[in-house]
């Protein structure tokens, strides 16, 4: 029989349907249920894409004898950590606050009163590897509770002290924003850069996008072009299809965990696209392209919407989609031989293979082809090993629309369509009505807006955390920069508006995760570092900076206000703060800001505004200046004020309120471009 989650709208939890376990979805259910039965609370967070999720659930959660022991001593609850971020944020602290490293699954034992008292990640069914068997932590997690209450009230209520002071989030800066604090921060990363592989630490290997756009930023080209070359290279990116894995288990970027994150491929599309901008190097624009394909053949629903994980695992194994034999690549090339050849030459595939001693290989690109021919022939037999592999079955995708993950997507497919195609542009401006018609919730004076969190099968849930919003109203303002259309600013501001009135901690200007009217869970934490994905903080403030420089400069305050309480903690944890970082740079080297002054549809305003996409401006904002279109100069009245129409369309290049004659040609905005 089914339990709970049968009813859920999340992929993830209703892949635990049909376990023995009685499980509940978090829920007040759940904890008057803890109450009324005075048992402790097993919490269980994870998400659908997650390898180990799926190894803890085949073990134990599907073991009907484990199953027993968490359903006569527990309160049983899943999450979806995708869902529910607020409890996985909080939640992690606690493997974390006990010397361990955080992940998923995250297993969490708690009080009836939602006060942690132990906590682990993965737990084997039986002792393996120095590890505790399942069994064993349930039945010490569960006798503690029963015969040692006060030490477990004890110990709970110091978690929670922890917990409450590590989320707290207030910086501590002084001096605000400045070029020291930027040299500090960088200095920080190339401490931390491996040199021979690229990227940052060693095993296992995550891209650190936000890093690497730190490194960009600072002109630290080489090291990041070694980096994104790297990558491109290895197993961590998809050889025949396109699309990075989530991370590489080793140091060389070559075999990955294979899980395949919309918010990872929307972090790196826009970096590699930037890169091309910056190194003036056509081969990353190129995998820019690549990934967009692959979103939208493999993550994009047919309401034009983007998907949130695809899985690593498939029959039964993880890899087993992605890898290669010898004679695997002989078969999809079907008697050409020169292609199986080039395929194995090129690719690195052995008998002996680079996965898991199990003879099959992880492409990576090992050599490049021998000339022309074994190019041509590399070229066929990818075609025919691509074709082959959509034989296979696939992972299986968490089709749930994201409000946060899939506006990251927009915001890189918008910014990179100015280099990588005007298609790029189109589907973002799909996938971003979607998310309005289907996420966004207009207040009741019909002037306000909020954001509910994911979309699945027509149902929709709630509520919408700061990241939501957050990424929302920046990936508008991404989507207007593309094409000019004034309501995606409206709907920035509305955003903005929200982040101000329901997240904004008046007492010193810094963000809430969770919004003034949110559920109450065991503590309202600050949102200022990155995760997989930037901070809500960080894109919080880029929103309201950018809406300051372009429509109305109240927005600009609090967002300093903001950075500069952060400055100094982002400088002194980089790596967990880059977003923020990149925010005082914005500050301190301000704006790059363009106005065309022109008819939207003009062929001459176009061609002024793709010169803007080509150059590389992280701190851009764009103004569409439409003389015959009130809307369009009402969403830009901030900077476009005192720029005058011309007989033709015009461009003005702004560093703070000081801008430069109009320009007329394309070629001379280049060049100004380049030289600021």
């Amino acid at each position: 029989m089914p339990n709970r989650l049968v009813r859920e709208a999340s992929p993830y939890l209703r892949q635990h349907a049909h376990n023995p376990v009685d499980w509940f979805p978090w829920s007040a259910e759940a904890l008057s249920e803890a109450e009324r039965a005075d048992k402790p609370i097993l919490l269980s967070i994870g998400y659908s894409a997650c390898h180990w999720c799926h190894v803890m659930e085949r073990e134990s959660f599907e073991n009907e004898a484990i199953a027993k022991l968490m359903n006569d001593w527990f309160i049983n609850v899943k999450v979806d950590r995708e869902e529910r971020p607020d409890l996985d944020h909080v939640y992690q602290l606690v493997v974390q606050l006990v010397g361990r490293s955080g992940g998923w699954p995250l297993t969490i034992f708690l009080t009836p009163a939602q006060k942690p008292y132990f906590g682990g990640t993965y737990f084997p069914p039986v002792e393996r590897h120095g590890m505790p068997g399942f069994p064993k932590v349930l039945r010490a997690a569960s006798e503690a509770y029963r015969a040692r209450r006060d030490q477990v009230d004890a110990h709970s209520a110091e978690l929670t002290r922890a917990i409450e002071q590590a989320t707290a989030g207030t910086g501590t800066s002084r001096e605000g924003a400045s070029p020291e604090l930027i040299k500090k921060a960088v200095d920080k990363l190339v401490a931390r850069f491996d040199e021979v592989h690229g990227g940052f630490g060693h095993r296992p290997k995550f891209p650190s996008a936000m890093s690497l756009d730190v490194l960009l930023r600072a002109g630290d080209h080489a090291r990041v072009a070694r980096t994104l070359d790297a990558m491109r290279s290895g197993g961590v990116y998809d050889q025949l299809a396109g699309g990075f894995h989530r991370y590489s288990t080793d140091e060389r970027w070559l075999v990955p965990h294979f899980e395949k994150m919309l918010y990872d491929n929307a972090l790196l599309l826009r970096l590699y696209a930037d890169a091309g901008r910056a190194l003036r190097d056509e081969r990353y624009t190129d995998t820019a392209r690549d990934i967009a394909s692959y979103v939208a053949r493999e993550m994009t629903s047919p309401d034009g919407a983007f998907y949130a994980t695809q899985d690593a695992d498939s029959e039964g194994e993880e890899g087993r989609f992605f890898v290669w034999t010898p004679g695997a690549v002989d078969e999809a090339c079907a008697g050409d031989e020169e292609a199986a050849r080039a395929a194995k030459h090129v690719y690195g595939i052995t008998s002996e293979g680079n996965f898991e001693k199990s003879g099959a290989t992880v492409l990576s690109l090992v050599a490049p082809p021998r000339g022309a021919r074994e190019a041509s022939a590399l070229a066929r037999a990818r075609k025919a090993m691509f074709q082959a592999r959509e034989r296979r079955p696939k992972p299986e995708r968490d089709d749930k629309i994201l409000a946060s993950y899939g506006s990251l997507m927009i915001s890189a497919l918008a910014d990179a369509a100015g280099v990588a195609g005007a298609q790029l542009a189109n589907a973002a401006e799909r996938a971003m009505r979607f998310v309005e018609r289907t996420l966004v919730v207009r207040e009741a004076d019909g002037r306000g807006a909020r954001v509910l969190r994911h979309w699945h099968e027509g149902v929709v849930r709630g509520p919408g955390f700061l990241d939501d919003h957050a990424f929302v109203g920046d990936a508008a303002l991404d989507v207007y920069e593309a094409i000019g259309d004034p309501h995606w600013v409206a709907l920035a501001r509305a955003m903005a508006d929200a982040i101000l009135v329901h997240f904004c901690d008046a007492s010193d200007g810094t963000f809430f995760f969770t919004a003034d009217d949110s559920e109450k869970i065991l503590v309202r934490a600050k949102d200022r570092y990155d995760h997989a994905i930037p901070s809500g903080s960080s894109v919080a403030c880029r929103l309201l900076l950018r809406l300051g420089t372009l429509v109305d400069g109240k927005y600009t305050d609090p967002a300093v206000r903001a950075v500069e309480r952060l400055a100094g903690a982002a400088a002194d944890n980089p790596l967990a703060m880059s977003g923020t970082v990149a925010l005082v740079d914005r500050l301190v080297r301000g704006s790059v800001d363009v106005v065309v002054v022109g008819p939207r549809t003009s062929d001459a305003s176009r061609a002024l505004v793709r010169e803007v996409f080509r150059a590389y401006l992280p701190n851009r904002v764009l103004a569409w200046a439409d003389p015959a279109d009130p809307m369009a100069l009402d969403a830009c009245k901030a900077l476009a004020e005192g720029k005058p129409a011309q007989a033709e369309p015009v461009a003005y290049v702004c560093r703070g309120r000081r801008c430069s004659l109009p320009i007329r040609e394309p070629t001379e905005l280049a060049t100004l471009l380049a030289e600021v």
